[in-house]
């Protein structure tokens, strides 16, 4: 029974906000604890970030291989080292451009971002705002409009999704790393179409190509998974994830994507293992019998 993860979240003392599961593209469980509103989803706006860069791609205005300092706006060239200058989108989607602060700060983020002293020669996994705020920023200046304006028109509507909150910079550009809110069932929607590889309903939104590039796992993070573009990948599930206790969770191979909102800051870990157990033993329904 789909239900059983109550039972296990309590044996844990683990609280949620709400969850929502989809096998086989149907809903088969979809439970909020209190008000179904929106809530902050922090970093899995990486993941709305990777969408957006993917359905630039897809237009053919921007590429992993493309430098990401083409994407900038002129006045900043000055600010920029020769040996950012070099660097691909790929090493800011995978976390590999070198160890930046936390996040962004200052009156004007993209002017700290490119004056700050990054060894860009370190091509291991260091985990930061910043990178996803400058492919934010790259993909934007791409499409040539704010980019929740882009996302609204091919990403959020198509799902049904109405505009979500979301965060810029103190420039005005979309923040790309955190700051949006969604829903559990939204959060799932969204995991449903990295599922169906980018189809909706028989159309394609997302070319299957660029979807597959995402969940890859380019780099080791240290915590047991790989990195994507901005998504976390394991051995059989990939995940949209952010701080606290914000996941959504795909199985490829059982059909599966399990959503959850909480507020777990010190045990955001251990609902996580508690909601891959219970994807390990899930059966879905048409064959529970």
């Amino acid at each position: 029974m789909p239900e059983r993860i109550f039972d296990m979240l309590g044996a844990a003392k683990l609280d949620i906000f709400g969850i929502t599961v989809i096998c086989d593209g149907e809903v088969i469980l979809h439970k909020p604890f209190g008000e179904d509103i929106r809530r902050p989803v922090y970093s899995a706006t990486k993941s709305v970030t990777s969408a957006a860069f993917c359905l630039a791609c897809d237009d053919g205005l921007i590429s992993a291989d493309s430098l990401l300092c083409e994407f900038l706006e002129k006045r900043y060239a000055s600010l920029m080292s020769q040996s950012f200058k070099s660097l691909p989108l790929r090493r800011f989607l995978t976390m590999t451009a070198g160890e930046y602060p936390f996040r962004p700060y200052g009156d004007n983020w993209l002017e700290t971002a490119l004056t700050l002293d990054t060894d860009h020669s370190d091509m291991s996994f260091h985990y930061s705002n910043i990178p996803a705020y400058l492919v934010g920023v790259a993909v934007e200046n791409s499409v040539g409009e704010p980019l929740m304006r882009y996302l609204e028109k091919r990403l959020f509507s198509p799902l049904g999704i109405s505009a979500p909150p979301f965060q810029t910079s103190p420039e005005g550009h979309f923040y790309g790393a955190t700051g949006m809110e969604l829903t559990p069932l939204e959060l799932a929607r969204f995991g449903q179409l990295w599922l169906d590889n980018g189809s909706l309903d028989g159309k394609q939104l997302i070319s299957q190509a660029s979807v597959m590039q995402t969940v890859k796992p380019y780099v080791k993070t240290g915590s047991g998974d790989s990195y994507g573009f901005f998504f976390r990948v394991a051995d059989d599930h990939y995940s949209i994830v952010g701080k606290w206790g914000q996941r959504c969770m795909v199985y490829p191979e059982k059909r599966l994507v399990i959503a959850y909102l909480s507020h777990q800051p010190e045990r955001s870990d251990e609902l996580a293992l508690v909601f891959n157990t219970y994807a390990g033993g899930f059966i879905p329904p048409n064959k529970a019998l």
